[in-house]
């Protein structure tokens, strides 16, 4: 850890206000881009990053340097208050399932050599759990048990979200050079 990245830890742990904004600022743009995945409204995504970073320095004294990296800690901190923020906003869920006659093609990941704002664009067309599903899936790499798991769903109705979000991301970039899709 850098001697800055240090000397923030070491203030944050001592619940030094302005050590905590520094270390707010420091992670903000690419903790953003995160949240940034899961909500279209920027209060959303404001809400989620803000709920992750108060429980960060909630508990930053069980931070352990020898295990991972601060921002790869407060990362997995702020993504795990995004999923629950989803979880909450669920209310209004569908509850499908994808069945045998639907198939879904899981192995190749469209976003792989996609420019950044193209698929955060293809993001904000869908709806907020179909938008966690895929960026879960092919962004942070969860497996579909791992989704259902964290999102309190059934692994039909993740694959039926993965399908839904394949389809519509064919419908939407069919003509477009920049990304392949292998939607069916």
């Amino acid at each position: 850890m850098t001697d800055d990245l240090d000397i923030l830890l070491q203030g944050c742990i001592k619940y030094d206000r302005l050590s905590q904004e520094k270390l707010y600022q420091k992670f903000y743009p690419e903790l953003f881009a995160l949240c940034r995945q899961f909500f279209d409204e920027e209060h959303d995504i404001i809400t989620a990053l803000n709920n992750g970073m108060l429980n960060a320095f909630n508990n930053i004294k069980k931070y352990d340097s020898k295990k991972c990296a601060l921002y790869g800690w407060v990362y997995s901190i702020v993504r795990n208050a995004a999923i629950s923020q989803v979880r909450v906003k669920n209310n209004e869920r569908k509850l499908f399932e994808i069945t045998n006659e639907m198939e879904i093609e899981i192995s190749v990941n469209p976003f792989k050599d996609a420019d950044e704002e193209l698929v955060i664009s293809f993001l904000t067309t869908l709806t907020t759990t179909t938008r966690a599903v895929f960026s879960l899936f092919y962004i942070e790499g969860f497996l579909i048990k791992e989704i259902a798991k964290a999102l309190e769903m059934k692994e039909g109705t993740v694959k039926w979200h993965l399908n839904d979000g394949r389809n519509k991301l064919k419908l939407i970039y069919n003509n477009n050079t920049n990304l392949k899709v292998y939607a069916k």
